[in-house]
């Protein structure tokens, strides 16, 4: 049975303490949980890791790092190298979005050598398949497509991102709309062509139970994705956005019927004041499932910077009720990103997903900002360092500017407030 069909008949699994283990959380909290659709621990039944992840209500915020080989850049060494650099900077998962080189070796090599849930999109190897073979994209055949799914299953992938909500009618809406940047999901823009150019529905939308029941063999959770996300502030919270979302809510209704986690893919690029409205609307139409954004970045025009527009968007749609949020890079709109880029994503996505559960009062959030607090009012600089979100880099910059007394930085020096006050402070209060 799947983790969801053993909480809804009231059981708790292994996996259900280990996640609740993890957050400092009743066993039943997570059970209820994904019985209810508001939580989801993604874990295939053939991907044994160790870092039990659960993405919902109520747990801290989780984040995703993509990394992937493309025509331009194909090394398989170097695709491992940044999942190291993401899973020591402290990702909860990695999503593995190659385009090139040999897929399926790649994504059970990643699988593998990762210790957390792992996602694939699976149209993109149709899609590199297709090209191998000079064919058009219109070429695929649904059973391809469906057979391509079930290799990804087999080979232990957690969830797979699928863009179910591409239909004739939202394609429909986007020809009369004349968005500024129409499409911008790889994903998306193949099954809309798929559809315009055989005049068919969408196969993951026509044939969705065939889905669920692939997604049932191997418990693989569903990330239902946003083939229709915003890719600029002037396409943001669209009528074709909304349609999508509308039918991925409708979808989702379904698939954790049958017994199958789903997760709901989100924007994109937003306008700071729309980003709670979206978190909002998506609750209420997706029955509350996870909801994992990416970005949401909040201005267009920071190419190289976009790790920060990004950080600023996940924070208030975190803290607004999104539970996942997929990093965005320096490299983003640019090119592939670099180990150096990957460890700078990871690293903001994590300032944005902790300052979010600060807000969200999660169980021990607020703790450690405290801690900090304590550490620097006595100038501990080497306990400052061990419990910073990126040690490495607190203590290069420390090195670096160390002033000549060891209990102070080189900013203030001898006119540090801490020190100028702590003994005065201390007599006043003896």
């Amino acid at each position: 049975m799947t983790q969801l069909q053993e909480a809804l008949k009231g059981n708790i699994t292994p996996l259900m303490r280990a996640v609740a283990a993890r957050e400092d959380l009743d066993p039943e909290f997570i059970r209820d949980g994904i019985a209810g659709g508001t939580i989801a621990v993604p874990k295939n039944i053939n991907h044994d890791y160790r870092a039990d992840c659960g993405i919902g209500a109520g747990l801290s915020t989780k984040i995703n790092a993509n990394i992937g080989t493309s025509g331009d850049c194909c090394s398989l060494d170097v695709e491992l190298e940044k999942l190291e650099a993401a899973r020591k900077c402290g990702t909860d998962t990695i999503m593995d979005l190659s385009t090139a080189g040999d897929l399926r070796a790649i994504r059970k090599r990643v699988i593998a050598d990762s210790q957390m849930p792992v996602g694939t999109v699976p149209i993109y190897q149709i899609m590199v398949e297709l090209a191998k073979k000079k064919q058009v994209f219109e070429a695929m055949e649904p059973d391809y497509l469906f057979e391509i799914i079930e290799q990804h299953g087999e080979d232990g992938v957690d969830f797979i991102t699928v863009h179910c909500g591409v239909t004739i009618n939202v394609i429909e809406k986007l020809r009369r709309q004349k968005r500024l940047m129409d499409i911008v999901s790889r994903g998306g823009a193949f099954l809309a062509q798929w559809i315009m150019a055989n005049n068919r529905e969408n196969p993951l939308y026509e044939q969705f139970d065939r889905l669920i029941q692939i997604a049932l063999k191997y418990d693989m959770t569903l990330s239902l994705g946003d083939g229709l996300r915003p890719g600029c502030l002037a396409d943001a919270t669209d009528n074709s956005q909304i349609e999508e979302l509308i039918t991925l809510g409708a979808l989702s209704k379904r698939a954790q019927k049958a017994g199958v986690q789903v997760i709901i893919e989100g924007p994109g690029h937003v306008p700071l004041n729309d980003i709670v409205e979206n978190i909002r609307m998506q609750k209420e139409l997706c029955n509350s499932a996870p909801f994992y954004v990416l970005g949401p970045l909040v201005t267009d025009i920071a190419p190289g910077y976009d790790h920060i527009t990004a950080a600023i968007g996940g924070a208030i749609a975190a803290a607004a009720g999104a539970d996942y949020l997929c990093y965005v890079t320096p490299a983003e709109h640019l090119r592939l990103p670099t180990v150096a880029d990957v460890r700078e994503g990871v690293i903001a996505s994590k300032i944005a997903a902790h300052a979010a559960d600060i807000a969200k009062g999660v169980k021990g959030a607020r703790e450690r900002d405290d801690q900090m607090a304590r550490y620097r009012k006595a100038r501990d600089w080497q306990k400052q360092i061990e419990i910073a979100l990126d040690p490495e880099r607190a203590a290069e910059l420390h090195q670096a500017g160390k002033s000549m007394s060891d209990d102070v930085c080189s900013m203030c020096g001898r006119f540090c407030s801490m020190k100028m006050l702590d003994k005065k402070l201390s007599q006043e209060t003896s």
